[in-house]
């Protein structure tokens, strides 16, 4: 969430500007395309039904009043749940994320445990590793003054978190040192590395393996703090045996020398802290374990929870606007009386265990079994999956399905029921924004048409099923209110204090090695929030579900004589978010056509040149898209933005799920990339 001023003149938005003092007030070139999204021309304003059958090639869409569609929703809903049961039901929420805790609430309201987010291909499965490792959750800590190394992995902040890259490179100037691991030469590395280490995709394992390595041959961990605070470290040892320096540089393509560079940076820099990426590390087929194998390297470091280094906030944390406070959404309250009937509880059992949101990546196997009937899906990009069409079949095939969206996008919305136009960030009240210990309210327009906030939403469809006390008789600002009145403000003093957000102070200051004073553990006793009371590299989870307690490393899927080439999708660009933006010509004309990064090398022996029109084919499917020869992506990888209706590049990944999480490898699997015919 980004701070956005935005000055209006007759009801339109002529300027927008960042919000001076909102602790995200450096903005990117999408931002300053939001005008042209709440004024676009093809946005949509009415809800609008299907008239025709789904095999039909016109839906035969009409417009419709938000009664008659709140109308068909409650009726539908509340018969499906009664002859199927409230399970049948998945509520999902995509991109933007903004609606997760009013829909949570709706879903587990209405008695269905199946609430789902993107987050089944996002970030979850790094939290998960870390619930695993550490006990509680985290993505690495922003350099401090006190700190004399910062690694980043995976991640490339000048995309996709451009308002912290000025920070860091002003502790660059102060003097922190960097490594950077990623398989790309991005503006991060450009602008931060002291040392990139050039990573295979997806063998990162590998690479944290060989490194822990050196540092236990060469005693460069803090022996003090593993003996009393990690457990398994001794298997972890002599797992890590086996990623000598010469085989490690074989299966990483890092060599052998900055593999042991990196390991003496690391301990003679001393606090470090870590950046991580929230889902490079975790796109492939061994998820959780890869995660889990840059954990363990962080542990060995000791530098967990000290000024400096990876630190753990004191006071309790504030509502996650993302995910969505456990109270108002009754998670805690009602997900505990219906969790055997969630959708994944067979099929990932670890990620059920920790994770409240259902694992949605099997949707056409639920269907198919008959499990699942209806979706309500805020945001929701068919596109997001691989094997798209699979997907497509799926919602198609259900008894019924509602869209709740910006635009009409064919790809997913030609397989529903309904789409109802949504409120765009500058039309919407719901949620409030909190940083650290601030609390942001915001100004709005009213949304154009009949456009209604996401939340708004929720709460008429939750007060149409019958629920009308839960959801406060429709009325936002007062669920909005119960959430703050814990911490004794309302919206109108958030109104009052616009500019400069709300403190809300602290119940202690900010203490570190909580682990040795037993602030970690809901029991108190000293340690870490795991089964053992320490930092598990050998996960005593992991073990009683059969899988490998210690964070292996397996293989990615090999290149071939057809398809000798690695493909990256998922990665960041500066204009688009994901196939957000696509509408607009502002940031069209920025990248208007899907594009394969390929190496000078390998578009060489290809005979590739710049634009040339290029097929990128693997095992799994095929599409068209236009060459740019780049020193960005290294020989024998490429790399496509997702997307694209055009070109939608997760057609080309395979379904091969991480048996842990089900996340799967958007960043593994081979293709070739030639002249388009």
């Amino acid at each position: 969430m980004c701070g956005v001023r935005f000055h209006v003149k007759d009801d339109t938005v002529e300027k927008v500007d960042g919000w001076p003092g909102f602790p995200r007030s450096s903005l990117c070139v999408k931002a300053y395309a939001l005008p042209k999204v709440r004024h676009h021309p093809e946005r949509l304003l009415w809800p609008i039904k299907r008239t025709r059958p789904k095999d039909s090639s016109d839906p035969g869409w009409v417009r419709i009043s938000w009664d008659e569609a709140y109308a068909i929703i409650a009726s539908r809903l509340n018969a499906i749940k009664a002859k199927y049961g409230a399970e049948s039901v998945v509520f999902y929420v995509g991109d933007p994320k903004e609606p997760r805790a009013a829909v949570q609430r709706l879903c587990y309201t209405f008695g269905s445990p199946n609430y789902a987010t993107e987050s089944s291909t996002c970030r979850r499965a790094g939290e998960l590793a870390e619930l695993l490792t550490f006990g509680f959750t985290t993505m690495g800590t922003m350099s401090s003054p006190e700190s004399k190394l910062c690694v980043v992995w995976g991640h490339n902040p000048s995309w996709s978190h451009h308002f912290l890259m000025p920070r860091l490179l002003n502790a660059k100037r102060q003097g922190v040192k960097f490594i950077v691991v990623d398989p790309r030469r991005t503006v991060t590395v450009e602008k931060l590395a002291d040392l990139h280490l050039r990573v295979r995709p997806a063998a990162d394992a590998a690479l944290a393996l060989a490194i822990v390595n050196v540092m236990f041959r060469d005693r460069l961990y803090d022996a003090d703090f593993v003996e009393k605070w990690v457990y398994g470290y001794k298997e972890l040892r002599e797992y890590a045996g086996n990623f000598t320096l010469e085989e490690a540089e074989k299966i990483t393509w890092v060599p052998a020398d900055k593999i042991e560079e990196a390991a003496y940076i690391m301990a003679k820099n001393n606090p470090l802290t870590f950046l991580l990426s929230p889902m490079a590390t975790i796109h492939n087929r061994n998820a959780v374990q890869n995660h889990r194998a840059i954990l363990s390297l962080i542990a060995l470091t000791s530098c967990i929870d000290v000024p400096g280094g990876l630190t753990i906030p004191t006071h309790p944390p504030l509502p996650d606007w993302i995910s969505g406070d456990p109270t108002f959404c009754r998670r805690n309250e009602l997900l505990p009386k219906i969790q055997d009937k969630r959708l994944d509880r067979q099929h990932f059992p670890v990620w059920t265990k920790y994770i409240f949101e259902v694992q949605i990546n099997l949707l056409p196997e639920y269907v198919k079994a008959g499990k699942v009937k209806a979706m309500l899906m805020w945001g929701a990009n068919l596109m997001m999956w691989p094997q798209t069409h699979e997907y497509q079949e799926a919602v198609k095939s259900l008894e019924f399905a509602v869209a709740i969206d910006h635009f009409y996008r064919p790809w997913t919305h030609n397989f529903v029921d309904m789409v109802l136009p949504a409120a765009t960030c500058l039309e919407r009240q719901a949620p409030f924004a909190f940083f650290g210990r601030k609390v942001y309210g915001r100004k709005t327009l009213k949304p154009l048409g009949g456009c209604r906030e996401d939340w708004q939403i929720a709460f008429d469809i939750g007060v149409k099923l019958g629920y009308a006390q839960e959801f406060w008789n429709g009325n936002v600002r007062e669920g909005l209110n119960s959430i703050l009145e814990r911490f004794g403000i309302t919206l109108e003093d958030l109104e009052k204090n616009l500019e400069k957000g709300m403190e809300l102070p602290a119940s202690e200051p900010q203490s570190y090695r909580k682990y040795e004073t037993g602030k970690l553990r809901p029991d108190g006793k000293p340690g870490f929030p795991t089964p053992t009371g320490k930092i598990e590299v050998y996960s005593t989870v992991l073990r009683d579900y059969g899988f490998n307690p210690l964070p292996e490393f397996k293989k990615p899927m090999e290149p071939t004589g057809e398809y000798p080439l690695i493909l990256i999708t998922g990665s960041r660009v500066p204009f688009y978010a994901h196939s957000r933006g696509r509408e607009i010509p502002n940031l069209k004309r920025l990248m208007p056509h899907p594009t394969v990064n390929i190496s000078l090398e390998d578009a060489n022996k290809r005979g590739i040149k710049e634009k040339d029109d290029m097929a990128v084919c693997s095992p799994w499917g095929e599409i068209k898209v236009k060459a740019h020869i780049t020193s960005a992506v290294p020989p024998g990888v490429v790399d496509v933005l997702h997307g694209w209706p055009e070109a939608n590049v997760n057609e080309l990944i395979s379904r091969e799920l991480d048996p842990i999480s089900g996340f799967p490898p958007f960043k593994e699997c081979i293709c070739e990339v030639k002249k388009a015919p």
